[in-house]
């Protein structure tokens, strides 16, 4: 049962990366506010509402990393390291993930991130995923600090390191639109985050110490 249990799950898992990888090779071709769900299941040999089963939403089949960037922040600081502060074990992981060069933190690619800036669709939903990602940190650091209800600093300090996390992702997109190889693009990041993080060293250097 177990075994069945596993193979369905790698079905599942199949399907829905294969609908992904159609979904953003015909955006690409042609644009993701051209492009509709009805295509993509005919190019991906599936029905419609197989398509919407694993994507609801049209801007998810293109921003298919949307739950793990909503939630990467949050679960950083839920997993910070023992006498690491919010701030540092934000700033650690973010290091960690330009030298991965992870697509979450922006490294998509020239043809991607132009198909996105292009799409008022997707940049709307951009925003929305990073209004997202802040709110579901401002929960951790409330729940992390023991905060009582109506405090302010969770939210307050959430904002300021949700920005700094933003202006990285907006500062990577543009070296990749500006024609910045991955290895350019990381040692000018990795600049950029020392700078960006070190403006918060002094309100946020000791907040939320696990």
């Amino acid at each position: 049962m177990a075994q069945l249990q596993g193979l369905r799950a790698l079905k599942k898992q199949q399907t829905r990366q294969a609908i992904s990888d159609t979904a953003t090779r015909l955006f690409l071709e042609r644009g993701f506010e051209a492009v509709t769900l009805t295509e993509i299941a005919a190019a991906a040999q599936v029905s419609k509402m197989t398509v919407t089963n694993y994507f609801p939403r049209k801007e998810d089949l293109a921003l298919d990393h949307h739950e793990e960037f909503a939630a990467s922040l949050a679960r950083t600081v839920a997993s910070r390291r023992t006498g690491e502060s919010a701030l540092d074990a934000l700033r650690r992981a973010f290091r960690a993930a330009v030298e991965r060069r992870d697509p979450v933190i922006g490294f998509t690619g020239a043809p991607f991130a132009r198909m996105v800036a292009d799409s008022p669709t997707l940049t709307a939903r951009l925003r929305d995923l990073h209004d997202q990602r802040e709110a579901a940190l401002a929960d951790v650091l409330a729940a992390e600090t023991a905060a009582a209800p109506g405090d302010l600093l969770p939210g307050a300090a959430a904002a300021q390191l949700a920005t700094a996390h933003r202006t990285l992702f907006q500062y990577t997109v543009d070296l990749t639109l500006e024609g910045f190889s991955d290895r350019k693009t990381a040692v000018a990041l990795d600049r950029a985050a020392h700078q960006v993080f070190g403006l918060l060293e002094g309100p946020l250097a000791d907040y939320a110490v696990r």
